[in-house]
């Protein structure tokens, strides 16, 4: 008979706990792993079409953009005048230089 033998064992063991917390730690790691990389695929997959008869009749909804043949309308309210827009634009000058001066300069640190 040897020494390891009738399972009563030498106190050797063939693998160290060590090893095998490391492998149950690196175990966790890959399925952490593998979930985070699943989980990315996870809103492509929504997206997919499905092939339900519902599904394929009713397209989704693109209301914030319009049809690729629909022109909108035309304008209701005129387009401002040449005189409209040389009096915003003084008005908007003389702003931007009283802000100018108002202000104060900038000292560097």
């Amino acid at each position: 008979m040897g020494c390891c033998s009738g399972g009563g064992g030498c106190g050797v063991a063939l693998v160290s706990e060590g090893f095998r917390t490391k492998a149950r730690a690196l175990w966790a790691g890959v399925a952490l792993c593998a979930c985070v990389a699943l989980s990315g695929c996870s809103s492509q997959i929504a997206d997919m079409p499905s092939l339900d008869a519902e599904a394929v009749s009713a397209p989704k909804d693109h209301s914030g953009y319009l049809p690729v043949n629909d022109v909108p309308r035309n304008r209701e309210t005129p387009v401002m005048s040449p005189e409209e827009r040389a009096r915003i634009e003084k008005e908007l000058s003389a702003a931007r230089d009283r802000q100018a001066s108002a202000g104060t300069p900038v000292r560097d640190r």
